[in-house]
């Protein structure tokens, strides 16, 4: 591998978007590509326009996350591929509508790819990098993992495992070698908002960031070795002081007795 060949970047979610951007972005860094989508025709064009842009060498693979088969695929490219060097979990579909307004069938497809697909994808690239000391994950959540009650709570439990799993990524891998980031983007110009059917222009204009700002912003804190950007949030402290808040309190629950306002042991003696 050469200093300007930064090895292979996979990129699921890659046919518009956050993928697209991170394709173009990644590949004019030195990565060669492996773009993973539903949609091939997309793919393809994505692919040619990034060759076009950075003579890279792109891959597409056509492979629907939600099926186990497609899925399983995706995996075993990731556990052979030793010049995989970045994976982005990109893809991921959500909601707008509340609990009981969806059924529990979308619920499902939900938790499939943005929970079970991701999860396994890091199962299976994670052990060949730590055995090779180097490697790059990017896990794309969202604000609603922490501002759960936002959208739908399925979609937001799916985007707070997202963070709390990325979290205990880089708390076992990140001594062996590996960055793992989590990005939590919020309102971005991308195709997500009309699949809901919730069209951007429905939502402020001023809380929308654009896909490539988006990007590059993740790209930057990734570079600054953050492990968890939210390009929208301007106070950084605040997250720094909210993250120590939550460590801190992690510390506080390992007490063989219940803490006196149950008032147990008073009962007990009652």
């Amino acid at each position: 591998m050469t200093q300007a060949d930064k090895g292979t970047a996979v990129i699921t979610g890659a046919s518009t978007g956050m993928g697209a951007v991170y394709a173009d972005r990644l590949a004019r860094q030195g990565h060669d590509l492996v773009l993973v989508a539903r949609d091939e025709e997309r793919l393809e064009r994505v692919a040619r326009q990034v060759m076009a842009a950075t003579d890279r060498r792109v891959e597409v693979l056509a492979a629907d996350l939600v099926d186990p088969h497609a899925l399983r695929r995706v995996e075993a490219l990731l556990r052979v591929r030793a010049d995989v060097t970045v994976l982005v979990n990109n893809a991921g579909i959500g909601s707008v509508a509340p609990l009981h307004g969806d059924d529990a069938d979308a619920m499902d497809r939900m938790i499939a790819l943005n929970v079970t697909a991701l999860t396994r994808l890091c199962y299976a690239v994670a052990p060949g990098m730590a055995a090779r000391g180097a490697g790059t994950i990017v896990n794309v959540s969202s604000i609603v993992a922490i501002a759960t009650e936002m959208m739908n709570g399925v979609y937001g439990a799916s985007k707070s495992y997202v963070l709390a799993f990325t979290q205990a990524l880089q708390h076992e891998f990140g001594p062996k070698g590996l960055r793992v980031q989590a990005v939590l983007p919020g309102v971005t110009a991308t195709g997500f908002w009309n699949t809901l059917g919730h069209p951007l222009e429905r939502l402020p204009a001023g809380v929308i960031m654009r896909v490539e700002d988006l990007v590059d912003a993740a790209m930057a804190g990734l570079a600054q070795g953050e492990q968890v950007t939210i390009p929208g949030l301007h106070d950084g402290e605040k997250w720094t002081a909210f993250d120590a808040a939550r460590r801190e309190l992690a510390g506080l629950f390992g007490n063989a007795a219940p803490a006196p306002r149950y008032a147990v042991a008073a009962q007990r003696a009652a």
